[in-house]
């Protein structure tokens, strides 16, 4: 069975958003592409290692022709999601010199071995990248705190109780 394949040459819109109560968060990519908006799902730590890996990807890529503007003047709005297109399985990142931009590439998870994954490839400016890796640090530092003896995530439901502390 063949699965969606999105392949844009240009990305106009690109966030990181949740759904759901601190504790239960569910979280997503969304891309868009004049009319069409792709919301994907993966899990909190995809996306704070995504944030970090361009980061750094960023640092190391040569100068900037144009000059740089606010980063904070483009940062996305999550606009909430229905169901999404599907589950994120991996992520990987490219530079495309010609176009100056970062190529993320999305391959879904998939659980069927009969099944061909969808994938997306989502073209990204510099300042779009700047402003997902801030959109994302703050996400992800809005998540529960944690427990002081094991680190844990405190569970919200019983008052910031670890089972730990017994």
């Amino acid at each position: 069975m063949n699965r969606p394949e999105i392949n844009w040459d240009d990305t106009d819109v690109f966030a990181t958003g949740t759904t759901g109560p601190s504790g239960r968060r569910v979280f997503y990519l969304q891309a868009q592409r004049a009319s069409d908006l792709v919301s994907l799902k993966l899990e909190k730590q995809q996306v704070a290692g995504l944030a970090e890996f361009l980061n750094r990807m960023l640092d190391d890529l040569p100068p900037a022709e144009q000059p740089e503007t606010d980063p904070t003047s483009l940062a996305a709005s999550f606009t909430e999601p229905g169901e999404p297109a599907w589950v994120i399985g991996s992520l990987g990142v490219t530079y495309q010199q010609s176009t100056d931009r970062l190529v993320l590439f999305v391959e879904e998870l998939i659980r069927d071995e009969d099944t061909e994954p969808a994938q997306a490839r989502f073209p990204l400016s510099r300042h779009q990248v700047v402003a997902f890796v801030e959109q994302a640090r703050q996400l992800v530092s809005e998540g529960r705190p944690p427990c002081p003896l094991c680190h844990e995530p405190l569970e919200a439901t019983n008052d910031g109780w670890c089972p730990c502390a017994n």
